[in-house]
């Protein structure tokens, strides 16, 4: 059964939080989708992670639409196909995930952020619709430098 993250943004922006999680995603040798609301905040975002790490560090991605969607470690997507087989999803930007579609994947990440009334009504959205579809899910909450899980359900 997936695992549903819930990362609540209150210190980082998503453009640093984003490549920590996919550098922890690679680690444990998952392929990543991040799917994203809007063409032209994927592509701000693609530009970022360019810039973000080290080169040891470096969230090797591309954005869908490709030759090479499928062999792509890290996906960036507007669409709903997985199309490089991920193991984990990230939701950005009011991103939609279904419960049937969570099921999917080993582990869904619904990031948000916290100073955008919009984004806290959509997670608080996902959180009920994922949760009552009876999928386990917990709410991290970034406190005092690092992150603390504030609630779990199922």
């Amino acid at each position: 059964m997936a695992e549903i993250l819930f990362y609540h943004l209150t210190r980082s922006p998503l453009e640093v939080t984003l490549p920590e999680l996919l550098a922890k995603t690679r680690v444990r040798g998952w392929k990543a989708l991040v799917r994203g609301g809007v063409a032209a905040r994927l592509d701000w975002l693609d530009r970022r992670l360019w810039l973000a790490c080290a080169d040891t560090d470096f969230p090797a991605h591309g954005l869908s639409g490709g030759a090479h969607d499928a062999d792509q470690p890290v996906l960036l997507t507007g669409d709903a196909a997985n199309s490089n087989t991920a193991d984990i999803l990230f939701a950005v930007d009011q991103a939609e995930v279904s419960a049937e579609e969570a099921t999917k994947f080993t582990r869904v990440c619904v990031v948000f952020d916290g100073n955008d009334e919009a984004a806290l009504n959509h997670a608080r959205s996902q959180w009920k619709t994922l949760t009552e579809a009876g999928l386990p899910a917990k709410y991290w909450s970034q406190e005092d430098g690092g992150w603390q899980v504030k609630a779990t359900k199922n």
